[in-house]
Order: C-alpha cells, then sequence, then structure tokens
C-alpha cells in the first residue's frame, strides 16, 4: 500500500509499505478521508513523534474490509469513524470510564501507524459505526467535533452568561459551532476573538453579528471585551491558543467568578506572571482543563452527542473544510500549514 511514512524529524516520505498484520481485536480500515489537525505540524518537522518510522494522522474514517481473530465479523464492510487514543483500560481512569486520562494509551498517528495511508490497521474498540447520512468526510472531522464539545460541555455558559471564545482555529470554530448549537447565542451572548480574514468571514457564515467579532490585529481583545460587557468580563473563557498572552488576557477578561476553560496546546513553556495569579485568587476564578474526548460507546459520550447532531445535520463540519487534496497530494496541506502561504481552516485528504 501507498502511505506517509515519517522516518525522522522533517523526514516524511511518500513510500509503498506492507499492509499492516491485524493483531487481536483489530479492523483493517480503508481509509478514506483524513484531516490534518494542527498538532501534525510540529510532530513532523520539528519534534517528530513517539516512534519512528510512524504514519501519522489521527482524524480519519473509513471501510472496514478485513476483521481479525477476536473481532466480530458483522464489522466487515462497514463505514466508521476513528477514536484515536487506545487506552489501557486498566488504569484508575480507565476504570473510571475516563478514557481520555488514561495513564498508559496508544495513539493512532502518533505514538502507532496512523491514517495518511490507504489502509490503517485500528482496534475494534475505537470504531464507532456510521450512519447512511454521514459521510467519510465529515467523519474524518468527528474527532476535533469531539474535542471541541469536551470543552463546551467542562464549561457550558449558562442562562444570561456571556462567552468568549478566544482562538478561531478549527476547534475554535467548531466549539463556536456547538454552542450555538446548544442555544448559547439565543440564551446569552457569545463574542469571538480571531486574527485572520477566513475566521472573520467564516464567523459571519455560521451566523454571528460582526460586532461580536474581534481582529486582535487591529483591536485590542481587552478592551473590547469589557466594553461588550460593562467592564466586567466573560463568564466564561474558552482560551483556544495555548500561549502565555492568550492565557493572562483570559484571566484579566473574565469577570469575578466566572470561569475559564484552558482548550490550547501550549506553543512553548507557559509561566504565570504574579499581577495574573493575584488575578486568579482575588477574583476566585474557576479554571480547568479540558483534554481529547470522551468515548465510552455510551449514548451521552462526546462522539455520540457529535454523532447525533451530525446526523440530524444539526451542524456542518464541512463548512469549515477550505483544502481538500488527494492522499499523494497531502504534502501541499502540510506545506500550506507549516508555511502559512495560504489562509485555511481545515485542510482535508480524500481516497
Amino acid at each position: 500500500m501507498k502511505a506517509w511514512v515519517l522516518q525522522g524529524v522533517d523526514d516524511l516520505r511518500w513510500e509503498t509499505v506492507e499492509e499492516p498484520i491485524l493483531a487481536k481485536g483489530e479492523v483493517l480500515l480503508q481509509v478514506k478521508a483524513a484531516g490534518i489537525c494542527g498538532s501534525d505540524i510540529p510532530r513532523i518537522y520539528r519534534t517528530g513523534a513517539h516512534v519512528h518510522p510512524l504514519i501519522p494522522g489521527h482524524e480519519f474514517s473509513g471501510l472496514v474490509v478485513r476483521t481479525g481473530p477476536g473481532v466480530d465479523p458483522a464489522w466487515q464492510g462497514r463505514r466508521a469513524g476513528v477514536f484515536p487514543l487506545i487506552p489501557c483500560r486498566e488504569c484508575l481512569p480507565c476504570r473510571k470510564g475516563q478514557f481520555e486520562m488514561c495513564q498508559n494509551y496508544g495513539y493512532l498517528g502518533s505514538r502507532r501507524d496512523g491514517g495518511f495511508g490507504e489502509y490503517a490497521a485500528v482496534p475494534a474498540w475505537n470504531l464507532i459505526p456510521l450512519p447512511e447520512q454521514v459521510s467519510y468526510e465529515e467523519a474524518a472531522m468527528l474527532e476535533p467535533m469531539a474535542v471541541a464539545v469536551h470543552a463546551m460541555r467542562r464549561a457550558l455558559p449558562e442562562k444570561g452568561e456571556t462567552a468568549v471564545v478566544c482562538g478561531l482555529g478549527t476547534i475554535g470554530l467548531l466549539l463556536l459551532m456547538f454552542l450555538r448549537e446548544a442555544g448559547v447565542q439565543e440564551a446569552g451572548r457569545i463574542l469571538v476573538v480571531g486574527n485572520k480574514e477566513a475566521q472573520r468571514k467564516m464567523v459571519l457564515e455560521l451566523g454571528m453579528e460582526s460586532g461580536d467579532y474581534c481582529d486582535s490585529r487591529t483591536q485590542d481583545p481587552g478592551q473590547w471585551i469589557r466594553e461588550r460587557t460593562g467592564g466586567l468580563g466573560a463568564d466564561v473563557f474558552f482560551e483556544c491558543v495555548g500561549k502565555n498572552e492568550t492565557v493572562a488576557q483570559a484571566v484579566e477578561n473574565t469577570a469575578p467568578g466566572g470561569r475559564i476553560c484552558l482548550m490550547g496546546n501550549p506553543a512553548s513553556s507557559m509561566a504565570l506572571e504574579m499581577e495574573t495569579y493575584w488575578k486568579i485568587l482575588r477574583h476566585q476564578l474557576r479554571i480547568t482543563g479540558t483534554w481529547n474526548s470522551s468515548f465510552t460507546h455510551g449514548a451521552d459520550d462526546d462522539w455520540n452527542y457529535c454523532m447525533e447532531r451530525l446526523g440530524a445535520k444539526r451542524v456542518d463540519p464541512g463548512r469549515l473544510i477550505t483544502h481538500r487534496y488527494s492522499l499523494e497530494e497531502l504534502h501541499r496541506g502540510l506545506h500550506i500549514m507549516r508555511d502559512k502561504t495560504q489562509d485555511y481552516i481545515k485542510i482535508m485528504t480524500m481516497f
């Protein structure tokens, strides 16, 4: 089969490799769509993965073409999305059903081969079946959708509250989409902070008013937020960037007694200034982290929450896809994201 193989840092090659040999409990998935995540860029070009060689890619979907030992043969021929975190199912968080916090996890696309190839070996436990009305492309966005939903549910704004979403990459825009779907805009108010023209256009396409968008390139986000909240700040602040300055901005512009949800993967080492720390104490702010998403095969886990809304066409993640490439052209999308030569939101490969 053909696949993109990461041999080492900044050494990604289009190669012919052997099809995966299935272990107990695994299926062979013919990959049909795979999205490029922002985390793929440092993994491929700057830091490397946990193991090499490695086929990257953790946002993907496909068709089960073979079942391995111990797998229900009824899976063969079924379409599926993929939860990429492989929990040990033995540690304390796993025993509590909190698989996203597993202490001994594997991960498709970073700790073992993922979806940037024609086929992938995937544990059957990690599959979620797709209803007919959900496309492969939509299913390849289930992972970032579920990440956004997981954060939203950890700090869901209440009636009458103002929420700020700071950082409008794929996750931030999906969060905005789900906040609106949950009725937050009708029950309270959503304000968003971005820094690209493509983000502004997408925010308007999603139904937001232009006055609820702050362009941090030309406006002071703190002043802008305070002007729209009576000087108090947001009741809930979703920080989707992962930089010292935006975390400080969240603390500075969250109302006393408010909540901050930290979502952004850190771009570098993080540190709090004393003044920022004092504000957390004096304003009694509640800060929560969020990581990955809940996948338990329960009807109310994050993945089924997303699937229900996808199937009912209550959300449309496909509108965030700005670029589409074949698998062989994947490097073109990676270069756009690495070099920032074009505005983009989500780059998708179709097989």
